[in-house]
Order: C-alpha cells, then sequence, then structure tokens
C-alpha cells in the first residue's frame, strides 16, 4: 500500500514519510518531520516540526505532539521530540518538544497514552508505559519501563518513577517512586508491590520475594533509607532487580515515597 495523505491533510515539503503511512483529514505535518512505515494519523492530528514518529503507530483525532513547550524561557531553539514505534497515542494528548536544557523529549516503545494525557518538555518515557485519561507530566519527568499510571494523576517536574510501577488514580506524585511498587492515597505513599503486574510479565516466585526482602527493610523496619541499603547490599542476594532498587534509590534527587500510613 504507497503513502496516502488525504486531500485535505496539509505535508510540508520537509517532512519524511515512512512506507504505508496515511494521513487522514486536514491533519498538519510540520517542516522535519520524520514518520515511520505504516504509521497512521487520524482526522485533525498535527504534528509539529522536528517530531520524529516511529513505526506502527496510531495517533488517534486533535492530538498535538511535538508542540512548543510550556515554558517561558523557550526562545524557538531547535529542540525535538522523539516517539517509538507502536505507539497508540488517543484524542488530545499533547507531546511538547524540548527545551535547550536537554534539546528533547523521548517517548520509548510500545506506550499508551489515554485521552488528554500530556508529557512536557524533557520528559522521557521508557518501553510499555500506560497513562491513563488526563495523566500529566510535568517538566523533565523520568518514567521508566513498564509503568502504569491512573487517570487523572499530576506528577512534579523533576519527579522519577521506577520500572514496574504502577500509580494510582487521582493522586499528586512529588516524590520518586521506586521501582516495582504500587503507590497510593494523598499524600501519596508506598502500599506494597505490584506485584500483579509483576507475575503478568514473569517475574518468579523468587524474585518476587526477594524484591518484597527489600521493600520491607526499607519500609517496615526501623532504618532510615540509608541504613536499609546497607543491610540490602549486605544481606540480600545482588540480584539485577535489588541492583536496580539500589541505584534507583541512591541517585533520587527529590526524595522517594514515604512508607504507609495507619488508616484513622
Amino acid at each position: 500500500m504507497p503513502v496516502i495523505i488525504d486531500p485535505t491533510a496539509r505535508v510540508s515539503s520537509k517532512a519524511q514519510l515512512g512506507e504505508h503511512v496515511r494521513i487522514g483529514p486536514f491533519s498538519v505535518i510540520g517542516d522535519d518531520v520524520v514518520i515511520g512505515d505504516g504509521s497512521v494519523l487520524d482526522p485533525h492530528v498535527v504534528v509539529h516540526k522536528l517530531t520524529t514518529i516511529g513505526k506502527e503507530c496510531k495517533i488517534a483525532a486533535f492530538a498535538s505532539v511535538g508542540c512548543r513547550p510550556q515554558d517561558l524561557k523557550y526562545n524557538d531553539e531547535p529542540t525535538s521530540l522523539e516517539i517509538g514505534d507502536r505507539c497508540d497515542i488517543r484524542e488530545y494528548v499533547t507531546l511538547s518538544r524540548g527545551t535547550v536544557e536537554n534539546g528533547k523529549t523521548v517517548i520509548g516503545n510500545d506506550c499508551l497514552f489515554m485521552a488528554n494525557a500530556h508529557a512536557a518538555h524533557d520528559c522521557v518515557v521508557g518501553d510499555h508505559c500506560i497513562l491513563a485519561n488526563s495523566v500529566a507530566l510535568a517538566g523533565h519527568v523520568t518514567l521508566g519501563n513498564w509503568i502504569i499510571v491512573g487517570g487523572l494523576t499530576p506528577i512534579h517536574q523533576f519527579v522519577k518513577v521506577g520500572d514496574h510501577a504502577m500509580l494510582g488514580g487521582g493522586f499528586r506524585a512529588v516524590k520518586d517512586v521506586p521501582p516495582f511498587i504500587r503507590a497510593g492515597r494523598e499524600p501519596l505513599v508506598y502500599e506494597g508491590l505490584n506485584s500483579v503486574g509483576l507475575r503478568r510479565r514473569g517475574f518468579s516466585a523468587e524474585a518476587v520475594n526477594l524484591i518484597e526482602r527489600a521493600y520491607t527493610l526499607i519500609y517496615h523496619s526501623n532504618l532510615n533509607v540509608s541504613q536499609a541499603l546497607a543491610r540490602i547490599k549486605q544481606e540480600l542476594p545482588q540480584s539485577p532487580d535489588i541492583q536496580n532498587i539500589v541505584h534507583f534509590i541512591e541517585t533520587s534527587k527529590r526524595g522517594i515515597l514515604s512508607g504507609p500510613r495507619r488508616r484513622e
């Protein structure tokens, strides 16, 4: 199948379209845009300049990707947005370009952005992430791989979320969310492991048990975080999952979520 561009669409002569790309009615494709093979854009999509879209992506009506950063310091510098392969970007999603600080916003492969979701300038989103309706990532947010964020959740600028974490809907994330956990309540706290998600992704019972032992030391002991990390290094096998937890916490700049509180 050749490239199909609706007669009402506007595609820059400087754009590069791969094989089997389809551009719907009234969509607008800016300068220096690259769209990979097999990607489909519905009606009324705007792809702004310096945006790269991977293969087999789907972008729904009224999405705006690669738009100018919502940053008053931005002065139309040549920054970019990069979207990976097989992403599903739904209605009214907005994805901003980077600023000169990092130069680009990056979205990984196989991500789903549900309606009205937003990723601001300089965000980095890993692979297999799901952002439910109206999730809002502020500038410089970093999401790892296999993360689920519930609807209507704002994530504060510079916050990091670790691999395989799950955030409940309608809560506010202002501190870093470590890998493999569930986070909920207001203010957002650790609520246990994302056990169901880990099992679905092939984690063994032994691996899940080891992760749980690490978080028991962090959140269910009388140790502070530094002491808990020291015990984890001394007492637990240093599997890749444990190393992931330790590295995430040691490199956290905003501090990690607090532990669970008693319900009144």
